[in-house]
């Protein structure tokens, strides 16, 4: 075992070995391989920026095919580069240093970069090409992957909000039964509060800072005094989609990083909060799940169908936040100019998303055996007729009549009542005869006021 080649049965992380194949798309943006090809495309449109800057004379533009050229090292950053990046850094014993040496070999060749390879990573500190490449990250990450798995759920519990919009079911409120909804009105209730926090996930502005040690632009002045050197790398971070961080230390303080880890971890708990209620509903019977072929429910109990699904996700979510929530408390903490549990922290981005995705692949695949049980909800409304005490005291509240809580009280509390008990009560009510007639003909089942209209707005 212990000379075994790595391979996902001997991973030490799920996210790498059982689990493999589900976050994949997490790799390319959260991997350290992700994590040096965005250090490269900094430092390339870094190089670019410089060159094409008329003031800044000593750098001698690039010809188009030099620029096509550098692109292609960008998009083309192979695993075998990043390897090759790793090998410098086993002597250099510093990944950034070792990527700019890895750029000066591989750009060898080329007179024109070579004229000017000294203004590789000119200026900057680590920190400006790692947060920069970090930010980067992220927002790939959020806008690719994240994103849409999230979207995924979301669709699919308004796809329930619709479809079973007009299903009345009987409401539990601390646990007891309670003034009736519809299946769909509840999916619609968790419909609306994901597509909120999606909005603030995907409304997180990544920032970056570009300001060289400390933030103050000291090593850049030295070089060009008189050059407008905060606007110039403004816009370099902006060209790149992220938001300029114009006021930073070393580092750039990952407020924005800990806005966004906030909000993800907000949308894990909304989803553990539905999955912990499908798993209930489950249980009550309010919904059956759909088995593939040769699927087994229980290794003892033939007749069982775990919602292990929901489970799964419950866990991840919870495995997911346990990690977002160190991020977005440590990451804005940093003693005086910077110290490196940052970054320490940091290479562990990719563990919290992966659990987050893991959770959204389990809670979507749940959603998807969900299959509606009419008559068990029916059965359920049937047997609580005693929830009807809540329209008939407020319509005697309306026309005047005393005491109409305490009444229904007394007739209601602590034992259930029967369809006939429940209408007997209402003739005696000295009330016009259409209210009467209204309440007369109401059901538990019927007594779901705009639930299904709700629904099917979402």
């Amino acid at each position: 075992m212990s000379n075994a080649a790595p391979s996902p049965l001997t991973a030490l992380s799920p996210l790498d070995g059982r689990y493999h194949g589900k976050v994949a798309g997490l790799r390319e943006h959260f991997s350290e391989h992700g994590l040096i090809r965005n250090r490269v495309r900094v430092e390339v449109e870094w190089l670019k920026a410089l060159a094409a800057e008329p003031a800044l004379a000593e750098i001698a533009p690039f010809s188009p095919a030099t620029v096509v050229e550098l692109d292609a090292v960008v998009a083309q950053f192979s695993t075998d580069d990043g390897e090759a990046v790793k090998a410098i850094e086993a002597t250099t014993n510093h990944d950034v240093k070792a990527m700019e040496y890895w750029l000066k070999k591989r750009l060898g060749h080329n007179a024109e970069v070579m004229k000017v390879s000294e203004f590789i990573h000119f200026a900057c500190t680590s920190e400006d090409i790692n947060n920069t490449s970090h930010a980067l990250m992220l927002a790939e990450g959020r806008d690719r992957v994240l994103l849409p798995a999230l979207d995924a759920v979301i669709a699919r519990f308004r796809e329930l909000a619709h479809a079973l919009a007009d299903l009345p079911m009987l409401s539990r409120t601390h646990g007891q039964p309670a003034s009736p909804t519809t299946l769909g009105k509840e999916m619609a209730n968790i419909a609306a509060r994901l597509m909120r926090a999606r909005a603030a996930i995907a409304g997180v502005a990544m920032t970056a800072k570009f300001n060289g040690a400390v933030g103050n632009y000291n090593a850049h002045l030295s070089a060009w005094p008189q050059f407008d050197w905060e606007g110039f790398n403004r816009r370099f971070i902006e060209s790149l989609g992220l938001t300029f961080n114009e006021y930073t230390i070393q580092i750039e303080p990952h407020d924005a990083m800990a806005e966004l880890f906030d909000a993800v971890a907000r949308a894990n708990t909304m989803l553990i909060d539905a999955c912990r209620d499908i798993w209930m509903y489950i249980s009550l019977g309010y919904f059956k799940q759909k088995l593939k072929e040769g699927e087994v429910g229980s290794s003892t109990m033939p007749h069982k169908v775990n919602p292990i699904d929901f489970e799964n996700a419950e866990g991840n979510f919870g495995l997911a936040n346990a990690v977002l929530k160190h991020f977005s408390e440590k990451l804005p903490i940093s003693r005086m100019q910077r110290d490196l549990t940052d970054s320490t922290v940091l290479r562990n981005m990719g563990v919290g998303f992966g659990h987050t995705v893991l959770a959204l692949d389990s809670c979507l695949r749940g959603l998807g055996k969900l299959e509606a049980e009419p008559t068990r909800l029916a059965a359920d409304l049937d047997d609580c007729w005693e929830v009807l005490a809540e329209p008939v005291q407020t319509v005697m509240r309306r026309y005047g009549i005393a005491n109409p809580y305490e009444q229904l009280k007394a007739m209601t509390r602590g034992k259930g009542i029967t369809r006939e008990a429940l209408q007997e009560f209402i003739r005696t009510l000295a009330i016009p005869a259409e209210a009467r007639d209204h309440l007369l003909a109401m059901t538990p089942a019927s007594y779901v006021g705009k639930a299904a209209e709700l629904a099917r707005r979402i």
